[in-house]
């Protein structure tokens, strides 16, 4: 009884959330950004349900997301011209879960009867045949210019027409919130045990009864339809698809979110889903050089976070549930340990954005402004000062991370040995 108000407080948490955002980020670009995370978090949780749940690796995701996105606007293109007959834009986001649900259904059932690499090879084959398909219709994907669309067309109910920001938003935050409680209550039925079952052990599910080529296939053409829910929400926030929506860009994109929040957590690609998307909204107009320190972020989970975001939250879990004072003893390690890991990184920062100055920069001044310090690439002493920095930061990393594990593995053995009394 106490779990189940305790999960009912956390979703009501998290609808409280969702409905006051406008009230914190009023800015029209923040209002993007936020909507954008709602659409991230759906299609990362999508995805989840093949990588995480199902032990299914796509590198062709994207294709179920873009079409969607693709069937969406003419869709509303459509009505536009009224070809069709109103349809509401509140729905919609359904219809592109309906087209990802026909194109999942139907490449899964060839996809699925392969597992492992070969599954892998043949997701990243169906996405290369899908991107080339955009650039030969051009009837229906225009190219590499994308199809245009207006999503204000037509009246909803109470006069709503999803023209301005705060409207679309809401749209996509109550299609989000459906959509992340119909993927959780699924891990809790017996299909979901099943996926589970089929990724930790298919032998052995094939022994008692279950097809696990149907599993998968099931798996997938679920996770194919939330994805086209997201692929509509996308089109409708910026009204145009374009052919990068289907790439193997977006794919790997959705692989990064759902891996670095943690594929072992229904949590963790909520977790990826806020950070990859702030990130790319707030780096992407910094520096040029995003997706290299997105790189570098993934390589460093995989290292020494497998289990992502998430993982290294819920490793602390029997701790704050028995005695969540243990955590304040825990405080300065990690203090130590995350002032170091800063200091390392403001090092390699400034070497990395000073190599790709001196590469972008062919004409003008070769002087950059490095975090709000004017610095001239062609001098040596900033190249020494943060070289430096970098070795003194690493050097403290080795110092403090031991006395981080040693704070956890001390918290982890009092726990222990107080359910053990």
């Amino acid at each position: 009884m106490n779990g189940m108000v305790s999960r009912l407080g956390i979703w009501v948490a998290f609808a409280v959330v969702m409905l006051i955002m406008p009230a914190i980020f009023t800015s029209s670009y923040a209002m993007s950004i936020v909507s954008q995370m709602g659409v991230a978090m759906i299609f990362a949780l999508a995805y989840n349900m093949l990588l995480g749940q199902g032990g299914m690796l796509s590198f062709g995701h994207a294709i179920y997301f873009g079409l969607a996105g693709y069937f969406t606007v003419h869709f509303i293109n459509l009505i536009g011209e009224d070809a069709l007959p109103y349809f509401p834009i509140s729905l919609m986001p359904l219809f592109g879960g309906l087209v990802g649900l026909a194109f999942g259904t139907a490449i899964g059932f060839v996809s699925t009867r392969r597992a492992g690499t070969a599954f892998a090879m043949i997701s990243l084959g169906f996405s290369e045949l899908v991107v080339a398909l955009t650039l030969i219709l051009i009837a229906f994907f225009n190219g590499e210019e994308g199809v245009q669309t207006d999503r204000w067309v037509g009246p909803e109910p109470f006069g709503i027409t999803f023209g301005p920001d705060m409207q679309i938003y809401y749209l996509i935050a109550v299609w989000a919130f459906i959509s992340v409680v119909a993927m959780y209550l699924l891990t809790k039925t017996p299909f979901g045990r099943m996926s589970n079952a089929v990724r930790d052990n298919p032998e052995r599910t094939e022994f008692i009864g279950y097809s696990t080529q149907r599993v998968r296939w099931l798996a997938f053409a679920l996770s194919s339809f939330f994805a086209g829910v997201a692929g509509a929400l996308h089109a409708l926030i910026f009204e145009h698809v374009g052919f990068e929506t289907v790439g193997l860009q977006q794919s790997g994109l959705v692989l990064y979110t759902t891996y670095i929040g943690g594929v072992g957590h229904f949590l963790g690609p909520i977790l990826g889903a806020v950070l990859i998307t702030t990130l790319n909204g707030t780096l992407s107009s910094i520096t040029e050089a995003w997706y290299l320190y997105l790189g570098v972020l993934f390589v460093i989970v995989v290292m020494f976070s497998p289990g992502g975001l998430a993982g290294l939250v819920m490793m602390h879990e029997p701790i704050w549930k028995v005695d969540a004072r243990l955590l304040g003893g825990m405080a300065m390690p990690y203090l130590a340990a995350l002032g170091s890991t800063v200091v390392a990184g403001v090092g390699l920062i400034g070497m990395i954005e000073m190599l790709y100055h001196i590469k972008a920069t062919t004409i003008g001044s070769m002087e950059m402004a490095l975090f709000g310090i004017p610095t001239d690439t062609t001098a040596v002493l900033p190249w020494i000062i943060y070289a430096a920095i970098a070795v003194v930061g690493f050097f403290l990393c080795r110092l403090t991370y031991p006395g981080a594990a040693r704070a956890w593995g001390a918290a982890v053995l009092e726990i222990q040995a107080r359910m053990g009394r």
